[in-house]
């Protein structure tokens, strides 16, 4: 084997983990490891970054151009391309058209895309799928600070001494931090970690305290915090008044109920509350971790004032082991931020509130079509679309037909517009099955430039391979499309170095205190070199003559990026959800990620491992909820709200608070028939940040009772659609469908491949209205499928495993049909450790036999637990059990 080690990114959550991939060109074969030079995780990877090297494959990929599903030349594809969006402008103004991006484009993607659109088409109509998760924290940023900016580090974790998670399960979204957190706390046992979350998530494993607020409470919480730390001469009143402006009303606001009516309205215990506002009036070393949870609200961004608000209050910000920080939600969220992504945004840092922003990016630019004003956000980009009003729409690397809230009516708008293009690296998704023109695009492990993470940090993503088939980057799709709209002069580029050096140097053009000082400024590598390109380390910016290194924080000598220098405190008046359950939709219904995929699986579910934990779409419900409405565990639900509908597994749970569920956010119609989360999820949005509400939706539920159920486990891929509920599973060596339906059960042999030399064992019980089938080839099992009238099915694990035998030996053939393993043989249960593949019944052995007492010491003997760590709270339930 000929390999090269080559230091990238994992293309997952904004940690921004660097990568030590050793690669096999020849083959496309890569072995990943953790870098364990790259200060955002020092080695550390999560689940999913531990399986990239499974889902470099070619399987599924989009490899050529294609014009309505036939294969075109890449010239055939980019002049019609050009050609409509030129046409369009033409007849109905450059408002027509849009640009919906992704937090998974690379900067240099981000920037040619935004410069394009805005610069050079003229119009605001640039948004990205990032909205959807951190622009509430972009805008309260820019209120309080007067630019985006992130003040702190990831090495504050180390300094704190009391760590505040609101709104984000880091455990499962954000692993490789949540175990540096951990780490943190051993070993320093004054460090304090509280949660604040709805739902008792897997980051309670590390809490001191979890405060269960009431969905949508957060403003009224840190309100009653801000007036808490003022009755209890807890502020920093010299940092108030040298460095705030807007804290006299701030702190009226602030006073509106007393600590019992806030636990009211939080619907936590006085106790509780008074302990959480104490330790944050005595810790001077506190920092505020807050994720989705605040942010996707139609009041995020209030509530992320009224974070910063307290942190200003107290002067606790810029300094080591202190400030409030967001937990970005992709690996370039951040840098399409900095390019201007958004569409109220312009570029680098600059956005459309001055004649003077927008004449200087029009001078840097050298345009004079530049648009003059913010576009559409992305819930009115698409409802726009659905009117008619944008008539063609350019989707790069993302899948809003599943990721946007009210999703069906996405559908439907994508159905009815004119012109729509898709540039992706996938072929079959939900949204590229509404595109005229599919663009192949390199996928991670092809692509060449930059990103940025949470912590401000910008890092190289290099390429393993070669481009797949006719793939092309991003930036040169999009150059290539300017270029036959006849701006070609602005978009001669010829490598992604040039890209990024025209960004950094638009990042220090006219940015002094003279003429307006930025936060963004990468000035100090806007004369990089190709090889100092190639070369370059991971850095935070700002990156400048002042501090040619880049700089860990910023803020701590009190001075902000607004007109006069001071921090702005605001006046926040908590706001309900917008829509609230009533009789008719009683349920709250919240949305998230899980630990083992990522957005809409299109890269995720190519592991098999991810595939395992969490198998199915499901709904987290209080046993009183269950019981109210004669749901079971393990059963199917129908979730219904005013928009849309769903099935899901149910799983009933005490860590959901009483008539509040929870429904994971991944499943596509690729992988579930009616699986979509999108599809319930109201559009209401916060009226500043335009970010969705997608933690709090009114839904309903009830029992759904299908005829029959089953599964089937089958080498190939099969045409279940006969079936009104089905999951697919991707496995190893073999794929799993669940099952259910109405009317008689399926003669599900017709659907298996056609061997005239198979074996076929079949099982039916008509009483009970039982079926099992298996088909076998040369003593090697083909399929297998499992149908049952009365819910009694075995458990699949063990039947998993048999398709990674070459043949199966007579006991295992006689087992079979009843489903469990011959004497002797163990099954290793459900899966618990993704990174080791380590299942539950085999961690319960290793307690039981060798009286193990710690995770510790399972980590020790089956390694469980011991990579990204996010399995440590469910093998720590498995030793309190025994």
């Amino acid at each position: 084997m000929n390999t090269n080690t080559i230091q990238t990114t994992c293309p997952y959550c904004g940690v921004g983990c660097g990568i030590s991939a050793q690669v096999d060109s020849h083959s496309r074969q890569v072995q990943i490891k953790g870098d364990k030079n790259h200060p955002a995780n020092f080695g550390r990877l999560c689940s999913k970054g531990s399986a990239l090297g499974e889902t470099v494959g070619l399987a599924g990929r989009l490899l050529q151009p294609q014009c309505d599903g036939q294969v075109v030349s890449w010239d055939a594809a980019l002049n019609r391309v050009a050609q409509v969006f030129a046409d369009t402008i033409a007849e109905y103004g450059p408002d027509a058209v849009a640009i919906y991006g992704s937090g998974q484009l690379l900067t240099e993607d981000y920037y040619v895309a935004n410069k394009l659109m805005k610069g050079f088409i003229g119009s605001g109509n640039m948004d990205t799928n990032s909205r959807l998760c951190m622009s509430s924290s972009v805008a309260g940023h820019k209120r309080a600070f007067g630019a985006d900016t992130v003040p702190g580090c990831y090495e504050d974790f180390e300094h704190a001494e009391l760590i505040v998670f609101i709104g984000s399960n880091a455990a499962w979204c954000h692993p490789v931090s949540y175990q540096r957190i951990r780490a943190a706390k051993v070993a320093n046992p004054a460090l304090k970690v509280v949660v604040i979350d709805p739902r008792r998530t897997a980051s309670c494993d590390i809490a001191d305290l979890h405060l269960p607020v009431a969905s949508g409470s957060d403003a009224y919480l840190f309100n009653g915090l801000l007036h808490y730390l003022h009755d209890h001469n807890a502020l920093d009143l010299a940092f108030i008044a040298a460095h705030t402006d807007g804290f006299a009303a701030a702190l009226q606001a602030s006073a509106s109920h007393s600590l019992a009516q806030v636990a009211e309205l939080c619907q936590v215990s006085v106790d509780d509350l008074r302990c959480f506002y104490q330790w944050f009036a005595d810790t001077r070393l506190t920092m505020s971790l807050y994720s989705q949870g605040i942010n996707q609200s139609a009041s995020g961004t209030d509530k992320v004032n009224a974070i910063i608000n307290c942190h200003l209050a107290t002067g606790r910000i810029g300094k080591p082991g202190m400030g409030p920080f967001s937990l970005t939600g992709q690996p370039n969220a951040m840098g399409g931020r900095e390019v201007g992504g958004l569409a109220h945004q312009l570029a680098a840092h600059i956005d459309f509130a001055t004649p003077v922003g927008i004449d200087r990016v029009a001078r840097f630019w050298q345009t004079g079509r530049i648009a003059q004003q913010a576009g559409l956000a992305a819930v009115d980009l698409f409802d726009a679309i659905y009117e008619g009003k944008v008539k063609a729409v350019w989707i790069m690397g993302t899948n809003p037909v599943v990721s946007l809230p009210n999703a069906d009516k996405v559908k439907q708008a994508l159905a009815r517009c004119p012109f729509v293009v898709v540039s992706d690296c996938i072929a079959q998704t939900d949204t590229t099955a509404y595109a005229q023109v599919l663009l192949p695009a390199q996928g991670w492990s092809e692509k060449n430039g930059t990103v940025t993470n949470s912590e401000r940090r910008i890092s190289r993503q290099r390429p393993l391979f070669s481009a797949a088939g006719n793939a092309q980057p991003d930036w040169w799709i999009i150059t290539q499309v300017a270029q036959r709209m006849g701006f070609g002069a602005a978009f001669a580029y010829c490598d992604a170095s040039d890209i990024f050096r025209e960004h950094a140097a638009l990042s220090g053009f006219e940015n002094n205190p003279q003429q307006g000082l930025r936060d963004f400024d990468l000035s100090g590598l806007a004369d990089l070199s190709q090889h100092d390109y190639d070369q370059l380390q991971p850095i935070q910016w700002p990156v400048n003559q002042a501090y040619p290194n880049g700089r860990a924080r910023l803020f701590a000598d009190g001075q902000f990026f607004t007109a006069n220098g001071k921090a702005q405190m605001l006046a926040i008046t908590p706001r309900p959800p917008v829509n609230r359950p009533d009789e008719h939709y009683p349920l709250a219904l919240n949305t998230g990620r899980l630990r083992d995929q990522w957005h809409t699986m299109t890269r995720t579910a190519l592991a098999a491992k991810l595939n395992q934990h969490k198998p199915e779409p499901f709904v987290e419900v209080h046993p009183a909820d269950a019981a109210t409405y004669g749901l079971s565990d393990g059963g199917l639900a129908l979730l219904t709200s005013a928009w849309g509908d769903m099935l899901a597994r149910v799983q009933v749970t005490d860590s959901q608070k009483p008539s509040h569920v929870f429904v994971p956010m991944h499943w596509s119609l690729q992988y579930a028939s009616r699986g979509r989360m999108g599809a319930l999820v109201n559009p209401a949005v916060d009226p500043v940040s335009k970010q969705p509400e997608s933690k709090h939706t009114p839904v309903r539920i009830a029992a759904y009772q299908p005829a029959w159920q089953g599964f089937i486990l089958s080498r190939q891929e099969l045409a279940v659609g006969a079936a009104d509920y089905w999951v697919k599973i991707n496995g190893e060596q073999f794929f799993r469908y669940e099952l259910a339906g109405q009317g008689v059960l399926p003669d599900v042999r017709s659907w298996f491949a056609d061997h005239p030399a198979a074996d076929w064992q079949t099982y039916e019980d008509a009483g009970k209205g039982n079926r099992r089938v298996a088909q076998l080839l040369d003593k090697r099992l083909l399929a297998v499928s499992y149908l049952s009238a009365d819910g009694s099915l075995p458990e699949r694990q063990w039947l998993a495993s048999l398709f990674t035998a070459t043949e199966l030996s007579p006991d295992e053939r006689k087992a079979l049909l009843v489903g469990v393993p011959p004497l002797g043989v163990a099954d290793v249960g459900a899966l618990v450790c993704a990174c080791f593949n380590v299942g539950e019944n085999t961690i319960r052995t290793a307690i039981k036999e060798q009286g193990l007492s710690t995770h510790q010491a399972v980590g020790a003997c089956l390694k469980a637990g011991t990579n990204c760590g996010s399995c440590v709270p469910e093998i720590k339930a498995l030793l309190a059990l025994a």
